[in-house]
């Protein structure tokens, strides 16, 4: 076969291997021929003017960049235009003691963490009255995983602070008071964001699902208080 070739080749006809299309033939026809010119420089042009493959690769950078901040893989802390809005209050009575109320929450991050909740906290790191823990919250089809260090103060304050989530800056407290009827508990907090009016705009948009998912939270630790509570 190499022979063949060989001899093809020195008979001034060009070889080509099986389904390669005989593109030197049309380069060597196109001073003869303007058609076939214009179809072969046609054809080696790029499918996109290169602006529109770099806004398109903009494009495709944003998507995947508001992606990675969306799921909280990706925190932007420029420290620029920092803008701070309020979290909560979130305030109700359970019925149960402060003592009580404060295992509830404690207990998944310093002890044992149920594997009920194995899908929504991962404890990283544990000490004696602080922790540093992964969140996971579900909103639709999107996962956002917050890192955070949780700190307890026995038996009134539990205080939460952000390390790595969707917004550069988040802080939050539990507070647990006697009351006649168990616990007065209030959730406060803030949040911030960089950027000015796009970052008050985009904490707007992580603010509601977060205040939704502590109160979610905040229910299930009164049903869970106030069900050991009983006699």
């Amino acid at each position: 076969m190499a022979a063949a070739s060989q001899i093809r080749q020195r008979a001034g006809r060009p070889a080509f291997a099986v389904g390669q299309r005989p593109r030197a033939v049309v380069v060597g026809c196109a001073a003869h021929d303007p058609t076939i010119g214009q179809i072969a420089a046609a054809r080696s042009r790029p499918a996109y003017d290169p602006r529109v493959r770099g806004i398109l690769g903009m494009l495709a950078a944003g998507a995947g960049g508001y992606a990675l901040v969306a799921r909280g893989a990706l925190t932007l802390d420029l420290g620029v235009g920092r803008r701070i809005r309020p979290l909560g209050p979130i305030e109700l009575t359970i019925g149960a003691p402060p003592e009580s109320v404060f295992d509830v929450i404690a207990g998944p991050y310093l002890g044992r963490t149920p594997r009920a909740m194995s899908d929504k906290l991962d404890v990283w790191e544990r000490g004696s009255d602080m922790a540093l823990a992964a969140h996971m919250t579900t909103t639709g089809r999107l996962t956002t995983t917050t890192v955070e260090t949780v700190r307890f103060e026995r038996p009134h304050r539990i205080s939460f602070r952000l390390l790595r989530g969707p917004v550069p800056h988040v802080v939050e407290t539990y507070e647990l008071s006697p009351a006649p009827d168990g616990t007065a508990f209030k959730y406060s907090g803030e949040l911030g964001t960089d950027l000015w009016g796009l970052g008050s705009w985009w904490g707007d948009r992580v603010a509601a699902p977060w205040e939704r998912a502590v109160a979610s939270s905040v229910d299930a630790i009164a049903a869970e208080a106030e069900r050991r509570a009983r006699p």
